[in-house]
């Protein structure tokens, strides 16, 4: 099934250039494809953690110009059995990312939340986001290039933050603690952009109270996700209007998922309450208890190409 076919999931806020002039988003053009965010998104590296991360860990950030162009991507070892989204929206699969269509630099971290200071680290390696953009910033935004109207940055978290604080009762204001981390959240996006990353496509958090880790005690997990969708969405159209000079993009991967599952059969799941940690998951749409399989990462690339391929910034800058 062509997934172009859904509902248009991509909201774009964009106005026109104040600051800076603004390339238009043309996604044929894109030959750089910068990634922050958690194990959805991460690829990992001969330079990088095992199973973790492309190049580096907190323990040490730090990594040289030469590790970075000589670093390579590990195939089919990602939080799938196979290749993620990332790897078939760029078609980097393997090797090198300076030998890809698009070249795909991956500093997304497996098991991350937004902010260290906010939620403890998975383990004491984890980069959360905000580590992630210091380390690009300090160490890489020198070494690989990063023309405008040529790069897009790819940002998706939330999904450790909403699911470390479920039945946690000591925070007493979630409205108000999602405040707090999107604030650190965009912050981290800011000094991004400030160092020439001005195109962004954001996604949002997946309802991850229908993953079979959740379904027999989901907590308060659809609400904070709710929520934190909610307050991610005012962040990403206050980031728009404030940097006027960038171009604002979300995929809607919470709805995205709902249809999916909702009609599975439809994408060739026959389940997805189970899951299969095999070599060959075939029918199932969840890898393991949290993780999808390497077919919904390819479904997930196409929906994201497809509505990248159809973005008309005079049709959405109203939106």
């Amino acid at each position: 099934m062509v997934l172009g076919t859904l509902v248009p999931l991509l909201f774009v806020s964009a106005v026109s250039a104040a600051v800076r002039p603004k390339q238009a988003f043309d996604w044929d053009r894109i030959e750089f494809v910068y990634v922050f965010g958690d194990s959805y998104s991460f690829v990992p590296g001969t330079f990088g953690l095992p199973s973790f991360s492309f190049i580096g860990d907190k323990l040490d950030l730090t990594f040289t110009p030469t590790e970075l162009l000589t670093n390579e991507i590990v195939p089919r070892n990602t939080s799938s059995e196979g290749s993620n989204w990332l790897e078939f929206l760029t078609e980097c699969f393997e090797g090198s990312p300076l030998n890809c269509p698009r070249q795909l630099w991956d500093f997304a971290f497996a098991g991350a939340d937004i902010d260290g200071d906010l939620l403890p680290l998975h383990h004491n390696f984890t980069i959360p986001l905000v580590d992630q953009v210091t380390q690009w910033v300090d160490y890489g935004s020198d070494v690989v290039p990063h023309p405008p109207g040529e790069t897009l940055t790819v940002w998706w978290i939330g999904i450790n933050d909403t699911g470390d604080t479920n039945h946690n009762s000591t925070i007493t204001d979630f409205a108000s603690f999602w405040e707090t981390e999107i604030q650190a959240y965009f912050q981290a996006v800011a000094a991004a952009s400030e160092h020439g990353l001005g195109t962004h496509l954001f996604l949002n958090v997946p309802p991850e109270e229908r993953s079979p880790g959740s379904l027999g005690d989901p907590g308060q997990l659809k609400d904070h996700i709710d929520l934190f969708n909610g307050v991610l969405a005012s962040h990403i159209d206050g980031f728009a209007k404030a940097h006027p000079d960038n171009i604002v993009m979300t995929f809607d991967a919470h709805a995205w998922f709902n249809r999916v599952l909702d009609a599975h059969e439809e994408f060739g799941f026959t389940n997805v309450t189970g899951f299969c940690t095999c070599a060959k998951p075939s029918g199932y749409f969840w890898y393991n208890s949290g993780h999808p399989t390497e077919r919904v990462h390819q479904l997930l690339a196409e929906a994201v190409r497809d509505q990248l391929l159809g973005y008309d910034e005079d049709i959405h800058r109203e939106l």
